[in-house]
């Protein structure tokens, strides 16, 4: 508070302005009062000075989650209990609005919205939602606050303001805050949101001396929230680094469709957790390079074909895309098709990418002879290389049914030559009604070759691509895993193919990895937040 009364007066300030929750986030809610009325300092009442002036139990802060009213009662209780009888008479005698003429502008002043004092006004609400507040109002200016981040939008001719708030950052990785400047001449009005500077590290301290959990001192900290995350949109908490708390995390240990080895939950004190790298969202990448293919498999799930629309990724968008996985926080890329090693040059992308990350190249194993097997032989000892071959039985009837006649034999026969060049290589089984009976009988086989344990899985079939039949999924019933095509990016390897899982895609090429991760947490927020439940995880590579 006293960082910004020096900051706007310098700006040239001539009225300060607050749009109230005098205390909440801070622990000093008695020091606040005079720095307010010893500094001409133009108050209303927000949820909490409503509250706190009636002698309220519950802040009324107008969540509904019960992690979020678990966080916010612990705030509202600690400053209830450091708040005098005379300060709470002060706030019983202030306005919940404000509204005047200033040089020919209509200005109204309120906490949450022209709705209620506890109302969020979001800026990813719809149209509909923001012009049912503005025609609540009428004014050419509106400021508002309470949802603690800043914004400003123009609405035909009217200017909404969110204003932000002192002593929490806006959840952008910040530990500065913001206020407003609103300057109003000759009938016109234009804002700014101004970013303020202040001694955070005291403000942080004095949470913990005040023995308040170590999530709000956090919060100053790193900018980021670490409560109070349910109530707000998809939109905004995607762009935060915390999305869940932690206790909303399902238990897949169980499920007939799950996660091969579900992570562990971070063990670092805090109540929330970033969706990225959960069991809800992996940290994989998975690229396709191609879509052509030596195949026809009649249930590929992505249409791949020697007939497939030609569309490829090229080394230099390959090798980028390694680079900014990296940067982006994944742990594990995934290289696929189409058959990846009908590319020219793939031998070299696995190279780059094994110097940097970890890598599973998915292929069907035929194509190991005469130059293509003396380039795989480049390979051996990539320590974190892992081919993975499909086989879908101990014997060449079932697999060829669906992969073309004599492919199961040329498939063992690329396991072989992996093994033999000492590549480590996995396996994986697509289950139908039809094989399920395989599973023991190809397990055995594998284990005679020394490929055991994690090294073989089992997958169902997905209904996608050219499939017919299997377990039908989207982003409504699995979690996302990132993916990119040379068509752009997509919310699932098993639907990455444009033609036929049109409704996976998440944006064309043109987006940053790291915007399109951005988009696939929105989605899955959006998803989850329509019936409060939890997908599952479709078991794809693992």
């Amino acid at each position: 508070m006293r960082a910004f009364l020096s900051h706007a007066r310098t700006r040239g300030a001539d009225r300060l302005v607050c749009l109230g929750d005098f205390g909440a986030y801070g622990v000093e809610p008695e020091a606040v009062r005079p720095l307010l009325t010893d500094n001409g300092v133009e108050c209303i009442a927000g949820n909490y000075e409503v509250a706190i002036g009636s002698g309220q139990t519950d802040c009324g802060c107008g969540y509904i989650d019960d992690a979020d009213n678990a966080f916010a009662a612990i705030a509202y209780d600690y400053t209830f209990r450091n708040t005098s009888a005379e300060f709470a008479a002060w706030m019983r005698t202030l306005p919940t609005e404000r509204r005047e003429t200033i040089d020919g502008v209509d200005v109204h002043l309120v906490h949450g919205s022209t709705l209620a004092v506890n109302d969020f006004w979001w800026e990813s609400l719809s149209d509909v939602q923001h012009a049912l507040r503005i025609a609540e109002s009428g004014a050419d200016v509106i400021c508002c606050t309470h949802s603690g981040l800043p914004w400003m939008r123009r609405f035909g001719d009217t200017l909404v303001v969110n204003v932000g708030v002192l002593g929490r950052p806006a959840n952008d990785g910040g530990q500065h805050v913001w206020y407003a400047m609103l300057e109003v001449t000759d009938g016109a009005a234009r804002a700014e949101l101004v970013r303020l500077d202040y001694d955070w590290r005291a403000q942080a301290a004095s949470i913990r001396a005040a023995g308040l959990p170590e999530a709000f001192a956090e919060a100053v900290e790193t900018g980021w929230w670490t409560t109070c995350l349910e109530v707000v949109p998809p939109a905004e908490r995607s762009r935060g680094r915390y999305q869940l708390y932690k206790s909303a995390l399902p238990d897949f240990s169980g499920a007939e469709v799950s996660w091969g080895d579900v992570p562990d939950r971070p063990d670092d004190g805090l109540p929330v957790l970033p969706l990225f790298g959960s069991v809800l969202f992996p940290a994989r990448l998975w690229l396709y390079t191609n879509f052509h293919c030596n195949l026809a498999c009649d249930y590929c799930s992505v249409a791949s074909s020697p007939q497939a629309r030609r569309r490829e990724i090229r080394a230099d968008r390959f090798r980028a895309l390694v680079d900014e996985a990296v940067a982006e926080g994944f742990t594990q890329l995934y290289v696929t098709g189409g058959e990846p090693f009908l590319r020219p040059g793939i031998v070299d992308d696995l190279l780059y990418a094994t110097e940097r990350i970890d890598v599973v190249c998915l292929t069907n194993g035929m194509l190991y002879q005469g130059r293509r097997r003396d380039q795989l032989q480049r390979l051996a000892g990539r320590r974190r290389l892992t081919l993975q071959t499909s086989l879908d039985g101990a014997d060449p009837q079932l697999h060829d049914l669906h992969r073309g006649r004599g492919s199961w034999a040329k498939a063992m026969d690329g396991l072989t030559t992996a093994l033999a060049l000492g590549l480590p290589v996995r396996v994986g089984m697509t289950e139908t009604a039809e094989n399920a009976h395989q599973v023991e009988p190809l397990r055995e086989l594998l284990a005679a070759k020394g490929v055991r344990g994690s090294a073989f899985a089992v997958r169902p079939l997905v209904k996608r691509g050219h499939a017919s039949d299997g377990v039908v999924i989207g982003e409504d019933n699995t979690v996302p895993e990132l993916t990119v095509t040379a068509d752009g990016w997509h919310w699932h390897p098993a639907g990455a193919d444009l033609d036929t899982s049109p409704d996976f895609l998440l944006g064309g090429p043109e987006l940053t990895m790291g915007e399109a991760k951005r988009r696939a947490v929105e989605r899955f927020l959006t998803l989850r937040q329509g019936d409060g439940s939890m997908p599952l995880v479709y078991n794809c590579a693992v």
